[in-house]
């Protein structure tokens, strides 16, 4: 598309509002504390949670946190917050002047591009990149529902989290009667060869080139299958469309209700879900190796329901602080909202190059084709590990934010979409 076809260019940093960005910066967290894990190669890994099977008793505690409050809850509100973030494009452009094919085929163009991104992160560090799945399935979303009726928008969500809801009821019947299987049948052991976790095998290359195969053999897979047959981010996207037509991050204290409401029911079942999995994952319950797969389903579904609690709350935290702001709002957010929350916003600023630079401090330093420091640490030393990476993620937009410079994957991206602006 003729980037002349536009009125205006990208968001200016006066029209943001605290709490996307507060969410995406806390949100990288997350992201560093769910995926840093699939680095410990070289061990037994637990095929229904990803975590190593042997460890210390503070191991043990480290893995069931996450278990419980991170893994398969941070790619749905990331999948929120981008459709979210869609929405809010489209609006400014068509509120500056812009025709709705103009808006939609801009939206398109940058979907296609984090794709793109998404194909050239995974062959170079990161096999579990989420930016293929969200350029997929925002392709397919804007495609057929982005022009849709609020209704319908509602109802296509329902239907899809009703198919979800059936697939893991049947999952976990078939997990019943797979556990009746005795552990030592043929059947059972092939059935756990074939759960064996594969994003380590990457990570245990010796071979960059090797690694660079099994990375994209893997993204190619996992960007379909978490992009569109998950189910779970399409119907983010979809919440997100209806969400954003209503301005609810950008003016949260109008409503307050749904947000509470939403927080409370989406972070109980977000936490109780996953118990069980937790639970087994320490030795609190016996369920058979063969027959544990039946975590992951019930892990998919509530996971949905977590990241859209997780969404809620920092909603509510956005109100909050911009509850807090007093006098107009300065250009440097560590002085219009205190070092924290301002640090925290200056991530979710610049999500997308802090979400890369992970990949960049995590894998030439973890991977075997690197330094290989993945098979010496263990899963709390991993978490310690998780949250240095997000720190001084922190440290350069915090950097960056009192410099006045925009993150460097945001610049090539709005380049590559909008030209010179």
């Amino acid at each position: 598309m003729s980037t002349t076809a536009l009125t205006r260019g990208p968001v200016q940093a006066a029209e943001r509002s605290p709490a996307p960005d507060l969410a995406r910066g806390f949100m990288l967290l997350l992201i560093a504390i769910a995926n840093t894990p699939y680095y410990l190669w070289g061990r037994e890994m637990n095929p229904a949670a990803s975590h190593p099977v042997d460890g210390s008793a503070v191991d043990k505690v480290a893995d069931f946190l996450i278990i419980m409050l991170v893994d398969l809850r941070t790619y749905p509100m990331f999948a929120f917050l981008f459709g979210y973030g869609m929405m809010q494009l489209y609006n400014r452009q068509l509120s500056s002047g812009t025709s709705e094919a103009g808006a939609r085929r801009l939206l398109q163009k940058r979907n296609w591009l984090l794709l793109a991104f998404g194909f050239v992160h995974a062959a170079l560090l990161w096999m579990g990149d989420v930016l293929g799945a969200y350029g997929l399935a925002g392709l397919l979303m804007v495609w057929l529902f982005f022009q849709a009726k609020d209704r319908t928008l509602l109802v296509w969500t329902w239907v899809l989290g009703g198919l979800l809801a059936v697939a893991t009821v049947l999952a976990t019947i078939g997990a019943w009667f797979t556990a009746q299987i005795p552990a030592d049948d043929p059947l059972a052991r092939s059935i756990v060869a074939d759960l064996a976790p594969t994003t380590t095998d990457s990570a245990a290359q010796t071979s960059y080139l090797a690694s660079v195969v099994d990375r994209l053999s893997y993204w190619s897979l996992g960007t379909f299958a978490q992009g569109v047959l998950m189910l779970v981010v399409p119907m983010m996207l979809l919440l997100a469309f209806w969400a954003g037509r209503r301005r609810i991050l950008e003016n949260p204290g109008e409503h307050l209700p749904l947000l509470r409401r939403v927080a409370v029911v989406g972070i109980t079942i977000g936490w109780l879900g996953p118990l069980p999995s937790a639970l087994d994952h320490v030795g609190a319950m016996g369920v058979p190796d063969h027959a544990a797969w039946v975590f992951y389903p019930v892990q998919i579904l509530t996971g949905f329901f977590g990241g859209l609690g997780y969404v809620a709350l920092f909603g509510l935290l956005g109100h909050r602080l911009a509850q807090r702001r007093t006098g107009a709002p300065s250009r440097n957010l560590l002085v219009t909202d205190g070092p924290f929350a301002g640090a925290v916003q200056a991530v979710g600023k610049r999500s997308l190059t802090s979400y890369l630079l992970q990949s960049v401090l995590c894998a030439p330093v973890l991977a075997a084709w690197g330094l290989g420091l993945g098979e010496r640490l263990s899963s709390w030393s991993m978490l310690l590990f998780a949250v240095l990476v997000w720190a001084l993620t922190v440290a350069f937009a915090v950097w960056q934010e009192r410099t006045g410079r925009r993150g460097p994957a945001e610049v090539a991206l709005r380049r590559l979409i909008y030209g010179r602006t």
